[in-house]
């Protein structure tokens, strides 16, 4: 008999739309205290400026902001689960749009983008689907999305300045699960444990399903350093190098699995 479908995991929406805000507020005061020298840096991003990555980040929610505006869609059409394997097929597009914002004036930018994004959300239900690059998805699951966009490229931010922007606790649980989710949807199977504490646990990889007891094969890491490695942030070999990924069992190699995202 095979195993009964996985249910989707639930995320509480209140407590989503909080931390969308809270991260995008962390990394507006963040972006508008850096100095001129500073936005015009470099960033682990290809050609991208620190001033191109500031503005894409109000892409994050821009975005929502226009799609809210768009007639809503006949019927769902991505799962929130599939959504990090298929941005990969988006980035030149995303690097066009990003390219084409006037970044001239941050602060004021960050400030229109805010201000937009509150009245537009307000009093949108998490049913309402709103339509994508990848195809139309509740509100409620591509709010979640958001949380990865802006944990993601806060750490490139950090990493590009130093600046040492906070994470809120809730934007970087959900940013975590949802990357672990879509690596157990990759890889389907009960093999692998990978644990990201404090906030993920999945099972993953063909192969024999263990039941109780410590696994036979584990992967644990620290929730930064997931992000980074399921992003292409960071390589496998160089994190088990470091001792920031402890694997154990001959199963548990994720090297051919990752990254999730491009």
């Amino acid at each position: 008999m095979p195993p009964a479908k996985k249910r989707a995991r639930s995320y509480d929406s209140a407590r989503t739309r909080a931390a969308v805000l809270a991260q995008f507020r962390n990394v507006r005061e963040a972006v508008t205290a850096l100095a001129p020298e500073q936005l015009d840096g470099p960033t682990r991003l290809g050609e991208w400026t620190v001033r191109d990555l500031a503005a894409h980040l109000t892409m994050v929610l821009a975005s929502l902001s226009r799609k809210l505006a768009e007639p809503e869609p006949e019927r769902r059409e991505l799962a929130l689960v599939d959504w990090p394997l298929a941005t990969a097929t988006e980035a030149g597009s995303i690097d066009e749009d990003t390219r084409a914002i006037d970044a001239a004036d941050l602060p004021a930018l960050y400030a229109r983008t805010l201000a937009r994004y509150e009245e537009a959300i307000a009093s949108a239900s998490d049913e309402r689907l709103v339509p994508t690059r990848f195809g139309a998805m509740r509100l409620g699951d591509f709010l979640v999305t958001r949380t990865v966009e802006l944990v993601v490229h806060t750490d490139d931010l950090n990493a590009a300045t130093g600046a040492d922007v906070p994470y809120d606790r809730q934007a970087l649980a959900a940013c975590t699960r949802l990357l672990a989710d879509a690596l157990a949807a990759k890889a389907p199977g009960g093999a692998v444990e990978v644990r990201i504490p404090p906030y993920a646990v999945v099972q993953c990889v063909e192969g024999p399903r263990h039941t109780r007891g410590t696994p036979p094969n584990v992967v644990e890491t620290d929730p930064l350093t997931w992000i980074r490695l399921a992003t292409g942030r960071t390589e496998w070999a160089a994190e088990l190098d470091a001792a920031h990924v402890g694997a154990s069992g001959e199963r548990a190699d994720l090297k051919d699995l990752l990254p999730l995202m491009g």
